[in-house]
């Protein structure tokens, strides 16, 4: 079955986690190659990608995590503004990501002008996707499934970070018309992008990953009332145009946590793939969501645990979990292996490589 490795933002490695699995592997030292810096994670180098026998091959537009970005010093700590006006910050000691640390749209009351004021990013501006053909047309050759990602974070997720997201929840009981007004810019800036990039690559690639978070551990960060009154018909709109462009390709809907009664409707609006399949999360239990969604949708992720097991366990305790998870969601086909969400900084190395030794003992369909 496939195995994925940053093909996208959220199926990555952790730069500090590849660069100890490059000195494990006995592979000479190499400068990360940072596709997020937010989040500081990397496209393994092509020695790693061979070794892994990894099946997939991402794309990476200039967007508000790799393009134009100034970071400087702030004593303690990095920083730096993106093209959306939201400040991220790093502590020198010990940070291994930046974390959103002050929003554009930040007043006591949001209103209309202050939304329809904010210097917006150009979604089509070409340069964002200059050169991705080629490398698509490449990957294609080789033989590797090809990766898009969009614009920038989910519909709601996007709102959260321009609005600080305690006041912008709020606004969405107190004041719904405001809020709507901004969410439904996002997802114009997001549909806008999709037609232009798909306009030049749609022909060259085979996923294109939307993502939005709407699980908690346990619950959810709306409703499931809300969603389908607010967000669910922007989603349906968005991914209507992608699919114009893209008939036969694969949307990809990555969406942390506890998201299963959510799950028809991703369907319904035409999301063919999952990600990251949160099993820890409630109502999240692997065996359950391939009985009940396996025909409807392709798993990707949720290989292993990278709360607790991969970081903290054992290589014995990842192969097991490896193991049953994959029992769990491979049978059948639609599935590709990941772990749930990235790889993060503190995963040991003989960790990642006991993972993937039990995927490839485990990850075999038979005749």
């Amino acid at each position: 079955m496939p195995f994925d490795l940053s093909s996208t933002q959220v199926t990555a490695i952790s730069n500090t986690a590849y660069v100890n699995l490059r000195s494990y592997l006995g592979l000479p030292p190499e400068e990360p190659q940072t596709m997020d810096v937010g989040q500081q994670v990397c496209v393994p180098h092509d020695d790693v990608m061979q070794r892994l026998q990894v099946d997939t091959r991402g794309l990476f537009p200039l967007v508000s995590s790799n393009w134009n970005i100034d970071i400087h010093d702030e004593g303690d700590s990095w920083a730096f503004v993106d093209e959306w006006h939201c400040k991220h910050r790093m502590p020198k000691a010990g940070g291994h990501y930046f974390s959103l640390c002050q929003s554009p749209l930040a007043e006591t009351t949001l209103t209309r002008q202050a939304i329809d004021n904010l210097g917006w990013p150009d979604p089509a501006d070409p340069r964002r996707w200059a050169g991705l053909r080629q490398r698509a047309e490449t990957f294609r050759r080789e033989g590797y499934a090809v990766v898009l990602r969009g614009l920038s974070a989910g519909i709601l997720e996007m709102a959260c970070r321009l609005r600080p997201m305690d006041k912008f929840l709020m606004d969405l009981a107190l004041d719904e018309t405001v809020a709507m007004h901004l969410l439904a810019k996002i997802a114009e800036l997001k549909g806008r992008f999709w037609e232009a990039a798909l306009g030049d690559l749609g022909d060259a690639v085979d996923v294109v990953v939307e993502a939005d978070d709407y699980g908690t551990q346990q619950s959810m960060l709306v409703s499931p009332a809300m969603y389908r009154r607010l967000l669910k018909p922007l989603q349906a709109e968005l991914f209507a145009i992608i699919r114009k462009r893209l008939p036969d390709g694969f949307i990809f809907f990555h969406s942390c946590g506890n998201v299963r009664s959510l799950i028809p409707d991703f369907i319904e609006i035409g999301v063919d793939i999952l990600n990251p399949v949160h099993i820890t999360a409630t109502g999240m239990e692997p065996t359950a969501l391939k009985r009940d969604f396996g025909r409807d949708l392709c798993f990707w992720g949720g290989g292993v645990d990278t709360q607790g097991v991969l970081p903290n366990g054992t290589p014995e305790q990842v192969r097991e979990d490896v193991k049953r998870n994959v029992a769990a969601l491979a049978p059948g086909g639609g599935y590709v292996f990941n772990t749930v969400h990235n790889i993060q900084a503190d995963v040991p190395p003989e960790n990642i490589m006991a993972m993937w030794e039990a995927f490839r003992e485990e990850g075999v369909y038979g005749p």
